[in-house]
């Protein structure tokens, strides 16, 4: 007899099967693997009640029953709908992919079973991606529309609605300094006509916070020992489209230090550590100073493998004579040796590319000065905006530790095309590709390409900075050149300059920031004859002849202490480069030594000085080969003159050609762009430049070179670094060619 019981409703029995109805794509295994019992065992209530609980844990039913024919045992099921795909209607403010990120990590994705919960779980964390975006008038509907094979499309309709703009900020309990003064420091603020870009009048509360803690930073280093906020209030609005910040703080009486003495354990090696005190006696309290003094005294325990070493400033407060001493407690703990180094952020640049300028290898002591000579030379490479280091304790152990490197990658390619036509041209094509991080590999790949008729070349460049595993690079060019002048009619009587070369250089690393480079290379160039030639070019031809080949040996010096090869703020850079033409028809020295040095005056402003002397000279007899002079004037040298028009000029007319002596000095303070806030990607320069060329028969003359001052906008753009500079001569002569705003992408000066 066929009868059907509820499952907890029915004695023990002995199953002899077990069938599963109502599958429609989950796999019959997943039932069976959840229940609690098998064929052949005893199924009681209990156990019914478990296989039920179970099944509903999968999240993907509907609904479970049992049922019991006879010993078999029918579980059935219906499947919860299954997600087909998931889209967004009147999204602006981000990406669909962003978005479809976001609900993936709730759990809403193409393939993934589909529940009400979930979807208004999704909905939930729409709004919060858009209120952390300012918008908190945002508005979500989620259309659920059923298709075959009980699946399901997900809409979800978003109604973004404006952005809501801090209206007001106010600062209420500060006597020694005024809300203007203070609210100056902050990134956020109430707007002005650079928000479009800064989105500085955006509330965010991490922006909130990282203001409060630069306002107590503010008090505690100029003496406000007990400086505190003691609320913070944030309003919204009726409409969602205005909000009023207000700080209410205390600033407490002004401290001076009155001593400073050393407690704990000092490794034996108390005068070291005394040195790195900067706690002043008898200057205002300065929590700089005591954050860099523990900072600067944990990191010297980190380079004896200390990790985690602590170093504890203790005020002794005195109110009645408003003085604080300070005792420095240090306890050094435990020696650690890093476990596992790892890399984060970097999506395209391959791991190895990080991992191989560290200095701090896995599995050996920990040693503070290695890791921040790691996290520079990362920094150094040019790839990332952002380079932080931190380490973390390993759980369960007592003298392990992890390290992370945060890295936020930057574009590093540049694409050029272009296309023009001219009566003396006709035609004519151009393409340029810069890759500096070529498929995340850290190789540099450019390729040039010009079909212009007044300059057709063709040039490849490439540098493997890894070319061994002991860090010794190699640089390959390879060009071919056919070049007018400028003021060349475009008849094809006029004459032309043919060039080709390659040249190969090494790199070999002698300390952590000296690199010695040698190379060689294969140059040919020829003249050919026509209109137009300048005088110069037929000296030249009379020294030299129409063709000429040279095989040049290059050796170079560069030593690179920079905290930031993409925004420095803090170290040197030092180059020299030499050429000899030991071979061919032309025989040189050519020496060039240029010098950077960045000096930080605070947290926004930065000094940059440059210094750049050049140097020529003909070989065995020889003049020195015009093809080989020295340009000034411009980007890169003296801002507010043509690029490359000061010097010596043709005796036939008034074109620049440069000479085998150059001097350039540079001078720039470095700021924050207007309305940017500490924005490291954009900010402002002033500068102030000399220099010039001088022939090969001038001496070097301070009273002829030429010099200028301007301002200027530097951005890390897309495409490049990128900077505009509007310069007004201060020292020029009659014949100069002016030129007073100028821009160039990849310059450094």
């Amino acid at each position: 007899m066929f009868f059907v019981n509820a499952a907890w409703a029915v004695d023990p029995f002995t199953v002899r099967d077990i069938r599963v109805e109502g599958l429609q794509r989950v796999e019959p295994g997943t039932i069976f693997a959840s229940l609690p019992f098998r064929v052949g065992e005893t199924y009681n209530d209990d156990k019914g009640s478990s296989a039920i609980r179970a099944l509903f844990g999968l999240g993907l039913f509907k609904d479970v029953r049992l049922e019991v024919s006879g010993d078999v045992l029918v579980v059935i099921v219906e499947e919860r709908p299954t997600i087909a795909d998931v889209d967004f209607v009147g999204t602006k403010e981000f990406d669909k992919e962003v978005l479809k990120k976001a609900l993936r990590e709730a759990g809403i994705a193409d393939g993934q079973p589909f529940d009400k919960a979930l979807a208004d779980k999704a909905e939930q964390e729409l709004k919060r991606q858009y209120i952390n975006k300012s918008l908190y008038g945002v508005e979500v509907l989620t259309t659920v529309t059923p298709i075959e094979r009980n699946r399901v499309n997900l809409t979800f309709n978003v109604v973004e609605g404006d952005v809501a703009k801090i209206n007001e900020i106010h600062i209420t309990g500060n006597k020694a300094f005024s809300e203007s003064t203070l609210l100056k420091l902050f990134d956020l603020n109430t707007g002005g006509w650079l928000s479009w870009y800064t989105k500085s009048d955006r509330y965010s509360r991490a922006k909130l916070n990282a203001d409060i803690e630069t306002l107590r930073s503010y008090y505690l280093s100029r003496g406000y020992l007990e400086f505190k906020v003691d609320t913070t209030q944030v309003a919204i609005s009726p409409d969602k489209q205005g909000i009023a910040i207000t700080l209410n703080v205390t600033e407490g009486e002004r401290f001076v230090v009155s001593g400073i003495k050393l407690e704990g354990n000092y490794l034996g090696k108390e005068e070291e550590f005394k040195s790195l005190v900067t706690i002043t006696p008898g200057e205002p309290y300065n929590a700089d100073s005591v954050a860099e003094t523990t900072k600067a005294m944990t990191d010297y325990f980190g380079t004896f493998g200390f990790a985690f070493a602590k170093v504890e400033a203790v005020p002794e407060i005195d109110r009645n004579t408003n003085r604080v001493a300070f005792v420095l407690q240090a306890e050094p703990s435990r020696r650690a040796y890093v476990r596992r180094i790892n890399v984060v952020g970097n999506n395209r640049t391959r791991d190895e590319v990080v991992r191989r300028e560290f200095r701090q290898f896995e599995s050996s002591w920990y040693d503070g000065d290695k890791i921040r000579l790691s996290r520079d030379r990362v920094d150094r490479l040019g790839f990332f905006t952002d380079v932080n280091v931190e380490t973390q304790e390993v759980a369960g152990t007592s003298d392990q530790v992890d390290i992370s490197v945060n890295v936020a990658e930057k574009p590093t390619g540049n694409l050029q095309l272009g296309a023009g036509y001219s009566s003396s041209d006709r035609l004519s094509l151009t393409f340029g590709i810069k890759q500096e991080n070529v498929f995340g590999s850290g190789n540099y790949l450019g390729i040039e390409l010009n079909t212009s008729a007044s300059n057709r070349q063709v040039v490849l460049s490439t540098i493997d900075p890894y070319f061994t595993a002991d860090g010794i690079s190699r640089s390959i060019d390879i060009y071919n050149r056919t070049s007018s002048p400028s003021t060349s009619t475009g008849n094809e009587d006029d004459y032309k300059i043919k060039s080709r070369g390659a040249s190969i250089r090494f790199g070999v690393p002698f300390t952590e920031t000296d690199i010695v480079y040698f190379g060689t290379g294969y140059e040919a160039l020829k003249i050919v004859p026509g209109l137009n030639l300048p005088a110069s070019y037929q000296t030249y031809i009379n020294q030299f002849g129409y063709t000429t080949n040279s095989i040049p040996l290059t050796i170079g010096w560069s030593r690179d202490s920079r905290d930031s090869a993409l925004v420095p703020t803090n170290g040197r850079y030092q180059r020299v480069n030499g050429e000899w033409g030991l071979a061919g028809e032309i025989r040189f020295l050519r020496a060039n030594y240029q010098i950077q040095q960045y000096i930080p005056l605070n947290k926004q402003f930065t000094v940059a000085l440059n210094g750049e002397l050049g140097w020529g000279k003909g070989l065995n007899g020889q003049p020195y080969s015009i093809f080989k002079n020295y340009y000034s004037g411009g980007l890169g040298s003296v801002r507010g003159f043509e690029q490359g028009s000061l010097g010596p000029r043709d005796s036939l007319g008034s074109d620049a050609i440069g000479g085998p002596k150059k001097l350039t000095l540079n001078a720039e303070l470095i700021a924050p762009f207007p309305g940017a806030g500490n924005d490291r990607t954009l900010r402002i320069y002033t500068f102030l430049d000399a220099g010039n060329v001088f022939g090969e028969k001038e001496k070097y003359s301070l009273t002829e070179l030429r010099a200028s001052t301007g301002l200027g906008i530097s951005w890390i753009s897309p495409v490049g670094p990128l900077r505009i500079a509007y310069a007004l001569p201060l020292r020029k002569k009659e014949g100069d060619k002016i030129e007073r705003l100028q821009f160039q992408i990849g310059t450094s000066f």
